[in-house]
């Protein structure tokens, strides 16, 4: 287990460098287009290939590729492995081609549907730029899968840094200097997606071949990449499920009032922040590890590994919930009310981030649930269940947007994502009895009573320091001091409540303060 959390630990200090590096990346964006038509588009723009990026790369592939590639390095070595990462990505590189050529034509030819506003044709037109960041993106998933399944986490956590770092460079860097209009601004912009999405297939791609991988062509379909397909199909749909379903939020989102579709994401950004941080590194470290008890046909140390990882993501994301939804307002003050972002889009935007924070640790479980289905190669009950969330939330949207605008959005998603959690948790019991999530209620009490302690000391501080006046001093010392102040108020409560887990913690503790010696 030490292992374990020394690669979370790694994967979770690149994860919030490129958090940070995201966040500085929104900051560029609002403060040059604030809530304007062009950042929407934008926004919307790209979400079209993130949702096929989901699809065919980071989604039904990589649950799929990772445990039929585990069984692969485990029969056949290295070159067995590296001989279907081939085939893989071939068989990738030709689809991902296909969808690309298809959505710029289809996107290209907007104009010929009249008499819609100015801003869907933007919208359209920047997807025709964006679309072949899809290639990229989806073969860097195939590396990035398996460095993981290599135990190498360090560079496929690095694939987002390039991203955010070609955007940030393009739009403040050459967008400001090389063009008068905000359109040419969103264009650069557009362009440095593009160049990120080159960074995060070639750097993964190199670390590979250091290691021994030669890359070739080959469209073989072996049982191995016909196993693969099979197991992607009902993945397929799962993962285009709940895609769609953000998607056709945003969507929504973009038919509204101007700056609705961009508010939304960016509270959606800051509420993804510790599921990034953490829940992510946690999945990403445990999913082959519980895939390859699953294979071995350990399962008590499958569901021992996979509780050990809900209850690290419960005791980060439920007071990280907390307080995002106690200093939502000086947070999103600090990080984005700069140049053309104004007090009003910061007024609109926190009701929303407060309600977006209501799922997180929902989404936190749901994320590596849905990862223990993959493990035993059951694809198929999360798509089912991921097609009644999708049913929730469309219909919640479409009801709840009419009297509550972008709140009632989010007040869908929400609602949809904890019935999801409830229904993933109870199948999972049902398939495989010992990965109930009965014995970690204990954990939960105390997470729950750790953090009320926290939001305590946290809401008092903040009041009194509201009532000292208004201004960006009194925000940055309620995030820097408050923040640390709620962290250690939290862990001392939670030792003291004896949580199960922290003689694993203070063993990591003590080898780290070892080798600082």
């Amino acid at each position: 287990m030490s292992k374990k959390l020394k690669n979370i630990g790694v994967v979770s200090f690149f994860t919030v460098v490129s958090r940070v590096l995201g966040l500085v990346r929104d900051q560029v964006g609002a403060a040059i287009f604030g809530g304007s038509v062009f950042n929407d588009a934008f926004l919307t723009a790209f979400s079209l290939p993130n949702l096929f990026r989901r699809l065919l790369g980071e989604g039904s592939l990589t649950a799929a590729f990772v445990p039929t590639l585990q069984e692969e390095l485990h029969e056949n070595g290295q070159a067995g492995a590296f001989s279907l990462l081939n085939k893989v990505a071939s068989w990738l590189l030709v689809v991902t081609s296909a969808v690309v050529a298809l959505a710029m034509l289809v996107f290209s030819r907007s104009r010929l549907l009249e008499g819609h506003e100015a801003k869907w044709y933007l919208a359209a037109d920047l997807t025709v730029i964006m679309f072949p960041y899809l290639s990229f993106v989806c073969l860097a998933a195939a590396f990035n899968a398996t460095l993981n399944v290599f135990e190498r986490f360090t560079e496929p956590v690095l694939s987002p840094i390039w991203l955010n770092l070609c955007m940030i460079v393009s739009l403040a860097g050459a967008g400001l200097h090389f063009s008068d209009t905000p359109l040419g601004e969103v264009h650069w912009l557009c362009a440095g997606v593009l160049l990120g999405g080159f960074f995060q297939m070639i750097v993964p791609a190199v670390v590979l071949m250091r290691i021994g991988w030669k890359p070739r062509f080959a469209l073989a379909l072996s049982p191995r990449v016909r196993q693969i397909a099979a197991l992607m199909a009902p993945g397929l749909f799962g993962t285009a499920i709940y895609q769609i379903n953000i998607f056709v939020s945003r969507m929504l989102a973009f038919s509204l009032a101007v700056s609705t579709a961009t508010l939304l994401f960016y509270a959606n950004r800051l509420m993804e922040l510790p599921i990034g941080v953490f829940a992510i590194a946690v999945s990403t470290v445990v999913y082959p590890l519980i895939a390859r008890h699953a294979a071995e046909g350990k399962f008590a140390a499958m569901a021992d590994d996979f509780r050990k990882g809900l209850r690290l993501i419960l005791m980060i994301n439920v007071p990280a919930a907390a307080g995002l939804a106690l200093l939502g307002e000086p947070i999103v003050r600090l990080i984005y009310q700069h140049g053309a972002f104004t007090a009003q889009n910061t007024a609109d935007m926190v009701p929303l981030l407060t309600l977006f924070v209501v799922g997180l640790p929902f989404f936190s479980v749901v994320n590596l649930t849905v990862r223990a289905f993959y493990a035993v190669k059951d694809t198929a009950t999360p798509v089912k269940i991921a097609f009644v969330d999708f049913t929730i939330n469309l219909a919640l949207s479409l009801l709840l947007m009419r009297w509550l605008g972008a709140i009632g959005l989010v007040l869908a998603s929400t609602i949809a994502i904890i019935v999801q959690t409830l229904l993933l948790q109870r199948a999972l019991a049902r398939k495989l009895p010992g990965m109930t999530f009965a014995p970690l209620w204990p954990s939960v009490g105390k997470v729950l009573a750790a953090t009320l302690a926290m939001s305590v000391v946290v809401e008092a501080g903040w009041r009194g320091l509201e009532a000292t006046g208004a201004g960006r001093r009194v925000d940055l010392v309620a995030v820097a001091g408050l923040i640390p102040l709620g962290a250690v108020v939290y862990v001392a409560a939670l030792w003291a409540l004896r949580i199960e887990g922290r003689e694993e913690l203070n063993a990591l503790w003590k080898t780290f303060r070892a080798k600082l010696r």
